[in-house]
């Protein structure tokens, strides 16, 4: 994963993309117009920032004070060859260890690093015991006749991973056909083909919980945990199959707004299945990612309730327009559905959390 920094335009050190709060935008929407306006860059962003850090800047009166940032995951879907501020700062993509080591700002970088925590991936996909003595021991092909004496344990981690991977690329699918007019039907085509890709990892985790004598979980915790990743997978292509069938375009900022918590809820379920591996080492990591998801669900079921009203405001008086509130309700429905998804996820892993840590 990368993260997309800009220079400031006195010093030139690194930042990211901020500015004022605008008077008639919500404080999300300011920030993706301050990285369009800085940066260059267009995308989805979501409504619920990622934290916040504290800074200093001297203004042109002299003062020196200090300011309290929120920062939106804003996931990029284009990159403008000109924008505003493009003489005047220059941008670049680091990696996120990088972009820590970048910036000034202590808080900043801490939020940066727990993006995605990288580390913990490494760290997680630890050898078993009995490879590690197989190597200090230098039995080699003699083991590994011996290990395929032993119950088999299943690959639940790998599919556990492939399956976030396609959840989090239907994801942002989903994020460019809801704000990008173009190419719809690509867009759509993907999150189908991401849905397709879902169904046969569910199927084999399904039929290898079956055959499987070890597993590294409860059977049932794993079918769960699996199950309603798909669930989110499956909502995310009926979102799309309804913006098909309806050919709707008129998409809403509250449905954009849905559509970035799910792009972020994507990010944080595909940091947070590896971390599996060893559930009682991370538990602490654990329990902040799906409490984030948690939290985002509350968001989006504000988000819902705010633009249902807005639709039968518009339309639910307006005698022939029955069918553009219902097809509105429908993508609606969806977009909660998903999110309500990616909630029983969290609660799926805090519930391994509690059992195994």
């Amino acid at each position: 994963m990368s993260v997309l920094l800009v220079t400031s335009r006195e010093s030139r050190r690194w930042v990211i993309p901020k500015g004022n709060p605008a008077p008639k935008l919500s404080p999300h929407l300011a920030a993706a117009l301050e990285a369009e306006e800085e940066a260059g860059v267009r995308g989805a962003v979501c409504p619920t920032p990622l934290g916040s850090y504290r800074y200093r800047k001297r203004r042109k009166t002299g003062a020196s004070l200090m300011f309290d940032v929120d920062v939106y995951p804003l996931a990029v879907g284009e990159e403008l060859a000109e924008w505003k501020e493009a003489g005047e700062r220059t941008r670049r993509w680091f990696s996120l260890a990088e972009a820590a080591d970048a910036v000034e700002e202590e808080d900043l970088a801490h939020l940066i690093r727990s993006f995605n925590a990288a580390e913990f991936h490494s760290a997680t996909r630890r050898r078993s015991l009995l490879s590690v003595v197989a190597e200090k021991s230098k039995v080699g092909p003699m083991f590994a006749w011996f290990q395929k004496l032993l119950p088999q344990t299943g690959n639940f981690f790998e599919l556990f991973e492939a399956h976030a991977e396609s959840v989090c690329a239907a994801s942002m699918a989903l994020g460019r056909l809801f704000n990008d007019g173009s190419a719809r039907h690509e867009h759509i085509r993907e999150i189908s083909e991401r849905e397709h890709d879902a169904d046969n990892i569910i199927r084999e985790t399904l039929s290898t919980v079956r055959r499987t004598f070890l597993t590294p979980f409860d059977r049932g915790s794993i079918t769960s945990l699996i199950s309603a990743m798909d669930d989110a997978i499956d909502e995310m292509q009926g979102a799309a199959n309804a913006v098909d069938i309806y050919e709707f375009t008129e998409f809403e900022p509250e449905m954009r707004d849905m559509v970035g918590i799910i792009i972020d809820s994507g990010r944080l379920l595909a940091e947070a299945l590896p971390l599996l591996r060893d559930v009682a080492g991370n538990a602490g990591r654990l329990h902040e990612l799906t409490e984030r998801l948690v939290r985002m669900e509350g968001h989006a079921d504000e988000l819902h309730r705010a633009g249902l009203k807005v639709a039968f405001q518009r339309f639910g008086h307006v005698q022939g327009s029955a069918m553009q509130f219902t097809v509105r309700r429908e993508i609606y429905k969806h977009l909660e559905r998903i999110v309500d998804a990616f909630e029983d996820v969290a609660n799926e892993i805090d519930s391994i959390v509690i059992d195994h840590a």
